[in-house]
């Protein structure tokens, strides 16, 4: 779930719009009121859609929109106040996107280069160490096109190796800049990386990031060292191997984490390529927003002694990012849960069998491999036969203190028949009556609350905002729109030749949606060789995320026909239609209204109903025209 939409799922417009002093009344499904925008007290023609998070004036306005427009408007601020403000009423972090300067972006472009040349310089090495090319053939059985697939090389032994070998080349400060070199207390500098195996890090779009190494020598430590944070390596944005498995990952519908670097180049070899795993810290938010793009779908394959009784135990809220040593993929159910929730992901977790790492169990069986990660269970299932395993379960002690454990686990759930099912599974497991298992932890019987501001009307939900299929639709257009700009031209022609107007901000209801689409409409106004590349340059630093979004959600429509085109068209058809009987619906009863009270406005109501009416008319005959072309 982006920030945006996170927002709108924990802000009701019912409330936002009460407070800002509209007294609304329950129309239907839909709330009215007075439009707090003009001067009219006569006649409720303010309309606020509770399901979708939308509101429309029929009168004076004319406009409407989501929150974010209901705050711009009120308050006369821009998308990014609006966008802040509403995210400090939702309790919501919002990131602040700095974009790179042309001199940032020509120094961080050098730092790639210089770890290009490292890549090349450490193969070198490797190559000309048999001993340390025969440990990754014979014990890591990996190939050697898996080997230069990959980029692996060695350091060699020693402190200044690749200081001499880049002198003149580059300067010291810039190789200590990209994480190669490190500076002594008592001044001088020396490498960084001395007799490891080298892994290049490379971000999702394959760009050198940093460097993985592990050890050759049992006796070393850390047994992992990653480059240090960078300007152009974050570990917790990053996730080894997603450059390489993002395609297959859209191809299985799922991503699967495993521990380590080479785990993962293993079971690519093996023929398993959507496998990446974490910078050898604790699964971030961040890591985890990178794999929806492909995929909701993830699968966590946890070594025996991470998904454990011993590390559940340690705590279910703390990750285990602060072991004594690099390279541990750390189980933190609860945040996992949380994060499951906020991303509308689907978590699970796979443990590997009689303590073998991934890259053993394909080399032993490469079939075992898929049955693992296919029978992966729900956080919540894997947490409870944890728990349990070894455990006498006759022992009401015993159940007290599992119970204590899970439940604050389940009550994390968003779903509440999530929550019901789980609370009878443990009852069953514990073979214990629900009633007295629910009774035995009164902490967890407490109302779930709705972050401030998210109270929302009788039956109605606010993530059902956030749901909308509408807003799914508006998605997928846009998306392909902004990957190929010029198909707005092409659109408009389709549409002229129905007699109907031309794309406008006013086929999208949402408030950020319009804003992207009044950035590319005015990129295709101008005399550019590359309009997505002016869209870019003009797009608004809030809306940054969401372009990365749209565009991941669409990277696999890249290749564009006329198939593709008259499904886009006949998706903007349908929107039009949706929103046009959406108003006839809303005029006709406000008509009805009106005729009652004996009010001013229904003259403007039915000439807006007759407006409405002609515009369905032909786009029903559009869509005939459209599905006639199609057979």
């Amino acid at each position: 779930m982006s920030t945006i939409d996170e927002i709108k799922a924990k802000i009701d417009i019912v409330d936002l719009v009460s407070e800002a002093g509209v007294k609304l009344r329950k129309a239907g499904r839909n709330m009215t009121g007075f439009c707090p925008f003009h001067d009219n007290k006569h006649t409720p023609a303010f309309v606020v859609w509770p399901e979708s998070g939308t509101w429309r004036c029929f009168g004076a306005c004319n406009e409407g929109g989501d929150i974010f427009k209901f705050v711009m408007k009120r308050e006369g601020v821009d998308f990014k106040e609006a966008l802040n403000k509403l995210a400090l009423r939702a309790g919501v972090e919002v990131q602040q996107i700095q974009r790179e300067t042309p001199q940032q972006k020509e120094a961080h472009e050098h730092l790639r280069v210089l770890l290009e040349d490292a890549v090349v310089y450490y193969r070198s090495q490797l190559f000309a160490n048999v001993e340390i090319l025969a440990y990754l053939r014979e014990k890591r059985g990996l190939t050697d096109a898996t080997i230069e697939t990959f980029g692996l090389g060695y350091a060699p032994n020693g402190y200044d190796n690749l200081l001499r070998h880049f002198s003149g080349r580059y300067l010291p400060q810039d190789l200590v800049d990209a994480g190669m070199l490190s500076e002594r207390e008592g001044g001088g500098l020396f490498d960084r990386f001395r007799n490891r195996i080298m892994i290049p890090i490379r971000d999702e779009q394959g760009r050198m990031a940093g460097f993985g190494a592990r050890i050759v020598d049992p006796d070393d430590i850390p047994k992992f060292l990653n480059s240090p944070e960078t300007a152009i390596f974050t570990k917790g944005h990053i996730l080894y191997g997603l450059d390489r498995a993002r395609k297959p990952i859209r191809a299985a519908d799922q991503a699967v984490i495993v521990e380590g670097y080479l785990d993962v180049i293993a079971l690519h070899q093996a023929g398993y390529e959507n496998v990446v795993s974490p910078m050898g810290t604790a699964l971030t938010e961040d890591q985890l927003r990178l794999l929806k793009r492909s995929t909701r779908r993830i699968v966590l394959a946890l070594d025996p002694d991470a998904a454990g009784q011993k590390a559940v135990l340690r705590g279910l809220d703390a990750a285990r990012s602060a072991m004594d040593k690099e390279g541990e993929l750390g189980f933190d159910a609860r945040g996992l849960l949380r994060n499951e929730s906020r991303l509308q992901a689907d978590l699970r977790v796979a443990t590997m069998p009689d303590d073998l790492d991934p890259d053993e169990i394909v080399a032993r069986n490469k079939e075992e491999w898929g049955a693992l990660i296919a029978n992966a269970k729900p956080i919540v299932t894997h947490v409870m036969e944890t728990l349990t395993a070894g455990q006498n379960l006759n022992d009401p002690k015993v159940k007290d203190q599992v119970a204590a454990q899970v439940l604050p686990l389940i009550d994390d759930l968003g779903s509440p028949l999530e929550r019901d099912t789980y609370r009878q599974a443990l009852a069953r497991m514990l073979r214990v009556n629900e009633g007295s298992l629910m009774a035995s932890q009164p902490r967890v019987q407490a109302v779930r609350r709705r972050p401030r501001g998210a109270e929302s009307s009788p039956g109605v939900e606010p993530a059902l905002a956030a749901a909308n299929p509408r807003k799914n639709i508006e998605s997928y257009c846009l998306g392909l729109l902004l990957r190929k700009p010029e198909l707005t031209y092409r659109l408009d022609r389709k549409l002229e030749e129905f007699g109907l107007s031309a794309l406008a901000v006013e086929d999208f209801e949402y408030t950020d949606h319009q804003l992207l689409f009044g950035v590319l409409r005015q990129a295709m106004g101008q005399d550019e060789k590359d309009h997505g590349q002016f869209v870019f340059s003009q797009m608004p630093e809030a809306l940054t995320p969401l372009t990365a979004d749209l565009l991941a959600q669409t990277e696999k429509l890249d290749a564009l026909d006329d198939k593709i085109l008259e499904d886009l068209l006949a998706r903007f058809l349908d929107l039009r239609r949706t929103h046009a009987m959406t108003n006839v619906n809303q005029l006709r009863f406000m008509q009805e209204d009106e005729q009652q009270a004996g009010g001013d406005q229904l003259k403007l109501y039915q000439e807006q109903t007759i407006q409405f009416t002609r515009l369905l008319r032909g786009l029903d005959q559009a869509k005939l025209k459209l599905s006639k072309r199609q057979v």
